[in-house]
């Protein structure tokens, strides 16, 4: 008899369960109170009964554990001088969406060589994970692979929905499963209602197939997740961080009776992918965070920076001894000391809001 399925598939490797993962690399008493202080933190901010600034910065993506962890200590330090004003969490991103081809993340391709051993991807990710959350650093990531969060999301603080899945209905159902809050990105022509219409959907229950933390597969039913908003990261047609846009955003929520809730991302079409132009993009935020502010409305809640030890980027070598260190093998990073200036740039422009009340 002729075989009619897995005809193209060419070898299938069993997976650790998601369960066995978490008691080989289980969680510490600081990784929960981390985890679940911020995720109070974002919810509230979200909410606008906390009225610091959320900022998502680090790395484009992650592929060196040993820079990702000097960064993440720099990022502590400077966490503490600015919490009163900006509440700081660490973009770590392991899965990277393609237009066509590419290296597609830690988890998926740790070794950076196409071998694809996704076991070593999941537990490198997860030590990772719990180093950052020990150091009381919280983590932002994007949800890629529908199966990936059962091994990871229980140490994610924040979760972003990327441009190319917004509109995935099962990105969709997975969102509204997820324990903590959500962005969705525009569309990458820069289409805003596909993210509207995503936000409206993760907040209902869903059902969809999917595994539990023992690798079977099942049926998950969602209650929803209230805690989402929109990610603004530019389109085709250009940036979408400046005043118009935002209005147009807040018109459209209002229209859906929801509250307006957005985060800007400083890089990707907003940057023009230019890593000298986030300082702009960031700048320009601000001044409309202020008047925002001063004039009583709160729809811009934070900001993301693609960030790195060192800035631009690099592409990946035949030989990687000859990678350069802090450097991003994806988009254009800016570096640490220009991460620094802008956070504190933004922690200044926070400052005047806050004397504007004061005075007020």
């Amino acid at each position: 008899m002729k075989a009619t399925e897995d005809l193209r598939i060419a070898q299938t490797r069993p997976l650790i369960s998601p369960a066995a993962l978490k008691s080989e690399f289980p969680m510490t008493e600081r990784s929960i109170r981390t985890v679940l202080e911020s995720r109070t933190a974002i919810a509230s901010i979200l909410q606008k009964r906390d009225k610091r600034l959320l900022a998502v910065v680090g790395p484009c993506s992650i592929h060196d554990v040993k820079a990702s962890r000097e960064y993440a200590e720099r990022l502590a330090a400077l966490r503490k001088r600015i919490e009163d004003r900006i509440f700081l969490i660490m973009r770590v991103y392991f899965e990277k969406p393609r237009t066509t081809v590419g290296w597609r993340g830690l988890i998926v391709d740790p070794n950076l060589d196409g071998s694809y051993d996704v076991a070593l991807g999941l537990r490198t990710a997860r030590s990772l994970l719990l180093d950052l959350t020990e150091l009381g650093v919280p983590v932002g990531s994007e949800m890629l692979d529908p199966i990936v969060p059962q091994y990871i999301a229980d140490l994610i603080s924040w979760a972003a929905i990327g441009a190319r899945t917004t509109e995935s209905q099962i990105h969709r159902e997975l969102a509204s499963g997820l324990s903590m809050p959500v962005g969705f990105k525009n569309s990458t022509d820069g289409n805003l209602q596909s993210a509207i219409n995503a936000i409206e959907s993760t907040r209902t229950p869903h059902s969809f197939i999917g595994i539990d933390q023992s690798g079977r597969t099942c049926v998950l039913k969602t209650l929803g997740n209230p805690d989402t908003h929109i990610i603004f990261r530019g389109g085709s047609r250009g940036p979408n961080y400046q005043d118009h846009f935002i209005e147009e955003a807040e018109r459209l929520l209002a229209e859906m009776e929801m509250t307006p809730a957005i985060l800007v991302d400083c890089s990707h079409d907003n940057s023009g992918k230019k890593q000298a132009r986030q300082r702009e993009v960031l700048e320009s935020v601000m001044e409309s965070v202020v008047r925002q502010r001063s004039s009583g409305r709160d729809s811009i809640l934070g900001l993301m920076i693609e960030s790195n030890l060192f800035e631009g980027n690099q592409k990946i070598p035949a030989d990687l001894s000859k990678l350069r260190y802090g450097v991003s093998i994806t988009d254009e990073c800016v570096g640490w000391e220009s991460t620094e200036e802008m956070l504190l740039y933004a922690y200044e422009k926070m400052g005047e809001i806050a004397r504007e009340e004061v005075e007020a």
